[in-house]
């Protein structure tokens, strides 16, 4: 069986690009919504390891140490923690890749702007009716062989049987901004496939994140999954999102621009080539404040200790 990221790739008819990348922190932090405090539900974090609670500049995040595979790509990227959720127990479900694709760039004007700031989902979601798939494509699947359940639950819910591969995510985000005030940004697909007066169309990132949940649950599932986002409750996946925080260099950006009318395109530039993963560690910047204990996080909100 082919997965759905498969299906959709193999129609994609426009140049992309893509970057892998390795998870460097756990922390209940988000400095997008909640800048310069230690308040927000866990995140797992990608990309440049300048990152604490303080909202960063793209020439701050290039000062960094990337945990990515592309030298050129100092961007940050975060997404809610899932747990495998044992009795009072929470464990993190590592992904078996997290992997950034940058998508229709035939359409893109203009590459990401410095200092560009972006958030795609609800993290406050708690049904199909909160969702935007429409825009936003989040869904979960079981990639490999299934078993395929999409048509028997709603789509941003969790499968109720144990994948035979990797639990799958994908997540879009917005693909237009207006260039002379970068914190207004829209998805093309609202305004009839196009950016609306004042913006310009951006290459489209979306998230893909692969869950070892074989190695997380080797004993598998059947019905209500043991696992939740750290955003949301046990079983769902409805308040799955993701911030990017652009960390591209110039020359690079602009570089993926050229990836037009090809099915693939490796990014290099002048800080390396676009596969080649950095000989530094990234690691937490800011190891003895904020948390990576789930209940410890629920404290800090000031929601008790469970959940």
């Amino acid at each position: 069986m082919r997965s759905f990221e498969g299906l959709f790739l193999a129609g994609l008819v426009s140049g992309l690009t893509v970057v892998e990348h390795k998870p460097f922190m756990r922390k209940n932090i988000d400095p997008i919504v909640f800048p310069g405090r230690y308040v927000s539900h866990m995140h797992s974090f990608y990309g440049s390891d300048v990152l604490t609670k303080d909202l960063p500049t793209t020439a701050q995040l290039q000062k960094g140490c990337p945990s990515g595979e592309n030298p050129n790509d100092l961007s940050v990227y975060w997404a809610p923690t899932l747990y495998y959720v044992n009795g009072n127990t929470h464990t993190e479900i590592y992904p078996a890749t997290f992997k950034t694709y940058y998508e229709n760039i035939d359409r893109a004007e203009i590459p990401f702007p410095r200092d560009l700031v972006m958030v795609a989902g609800n993290a406050s979601a708690k049904s199909q009716a909160d969702v935007q798939e429409n825009l936003n494509m989040i869904t979960w699947w079981c990639d490999g062989n299934g078993p395929e359940d999409r048509n028997k639950r709603d789509r941003a819910a969790l499968p109720l049987s144990t994948c035979s591969a990797h639990l799958q995510a994908i997540l879009r985000f917005p693909d237009c901004v207006n260039p002379n005030k970068i914190s207004e940004y829209t998805y093309a697909a609202a305004h009839g496939n196009k950016c609306p007066a004042g913006m310009k169309r951006m290459p489209s990132l979306r998230f893909s994140v692969r869950y070892n949940t074989r190695g997380a649950i080797p004993q598998g599932w059947k019905g209500v999954p043991p696992i939740k986002l750290a955003c949301g409750e046990i079983g769902v996946g409805y308040c799955f999102h993701g911030d990017f925080i652009n960390g591209w260099y110039d020359d690079a950006a602009k570089t993926m621009l050229q990836a037009k009318g090809q099915s693939f395109m490796r990014i290099d530039g002048a800080h390396g080539n676009g596969k080649t993963y950095s000989k530094c560690k990234a690691k937490d910047q800011d190891p003895n404040n904020g948390t990576s204990d789930y209940h410890k996080s629920l404290e800090m909100m000031g929601k008790g200790g469970h959940s």
